[in-house]
């Protein structure tokens, strides 16, 4: 089956209900190993904003290994952006993202208007990220984590199976499951507490970052770096290796000579580099410095180089 283009709600629902059925009324393909067999009647959801790249396809890759169908959403979401004409610079490339996804095994490809998400104008009822919402990236991008949690709780319900056609797999795992990359550790950290806190009937799957042969981690908004600004940018990659190998052997971390080697780098702006409690995004900073690093921590980094504003992260113990 060939990937379909569904831009409405109503359209969605019913195309990913009729292959649910579908697909649990397929006999199993002899000879096919148990353990190669998808769970029948589960339904995965990989939520994004398009321009996708190889990042995207692991997120679409991973969701198809383990569903019987699966939807990937592409929504320019306007209450992520706080400045207009980042809005409008944001990458656009519909035909290209359908093809990876095609490619990727993705059954489903719903690609709404911001009139079909928010028929009535702007949200007046959003969800709120909270304290935990208005650090790092919060702090330089305010209002941003509410904006991105009030279209992931949106479209889970809109991607949610109808009920009775969706059941737990073989292992217990639950029949609804939605995929994020790792990049965006604060955003998923934010996106889990939503879904355990409102009790959300959903798994949340987190997908390690995908990178360049270099160490640079994927974004679509690399391409907007110069050749000169990509050299500059592999620096926040390094810092991170940095850290995890003085963590690896339970040294310091001292971050500030991090800081340094971010800051030496020509054309880089450093915003943060904050070593966290990867659940509660907690700084954790009894380990940042002079104390041998134990048990475990993620470190976010944040840079401005040249006019591109990047992020990584990386898990540390």
């Amino acid at each position: 089956m060939s990937i379909a283009l569904v831009s409405s709600i109503a359209e969605l629902q019913a195309a990913t209900a009729a292959l649910l059925r579908q697909r649990a009324a397929q006999e199993t393909v002899p000879g096919e190993a148990a353990s190669q067999r998808k769970p029948a009647g589960t339904l995965g959801l990989v939520p994004t904003m398009g321009a996708l790249h190889a990042g995207h396809a692991e997120l679409a890759r991973a969701a198809v290994a383990e569903n019987s169908v699966v939807v990937a959403t592409v929504f320019i979401n306007p209450l992520q952006f706080g400045d207009p004409e980042d809005l409008a610079r944001y990458p656009r490339s519909t035909d290209a993202d359908l093809a990876l996804l095609e490619q990727a095994g993705v059954d489903f490809m719903f690609a709404p208007d911001v009139a079909q998400m928010y028929p009535n104008g702007e949200p007046s009822v959003r969800i709120t990220a909270g304290k935990a919402g208005e650090m790092y990236e919060g702090a330089s991008r305010p209002g941003h984590f509410d904006g991105a949690l009030t279209v992931v709780a949106k479209l889970l319900h809109v991607g949610m199976p109808e009920t009775g056609l969706a059941a737990p797999d073989t292992a217990g795992r639950p029949s609804y499951r939605a995929y994020f990359g790792q990049k965006d550790a604060q955003q998923l950290a934010l996106v889990r507490a939503m879904v355990a806190e409102l009790n959300f009937p959903v798994e949340i799957v987190a997908v390690p970052i995908v990178r360049d042969e270099d160490g640079l981690a994927l974004s679509s908004r690399n391409r907007f770096l110069s050749a000169e600004e990509r050299d500059s940018a592999l620096v926040l990659s390094r810092a991170l290796r940095l850290l995890k190998r003085r963590a690896d052997a339970h040294e310091p971390l001292d971050t500030a000579s991090a800081e340094e080697l971010v800051r030496s780098a020509p054309g880089v702006e450093l915003d943060y580099l904050e070593v966290v409690d990867p659940r509660t995004l907690a700084v954790r900073a009894e380990n940042c410095q002079d104390t041998p690093f134990t048990g475990e921590a993620l470190v976010l980094i944040a840079a401005k180089v040249g006019p591109v504003r990047l992020i990584d992260n990386m898990l540390l113990g």
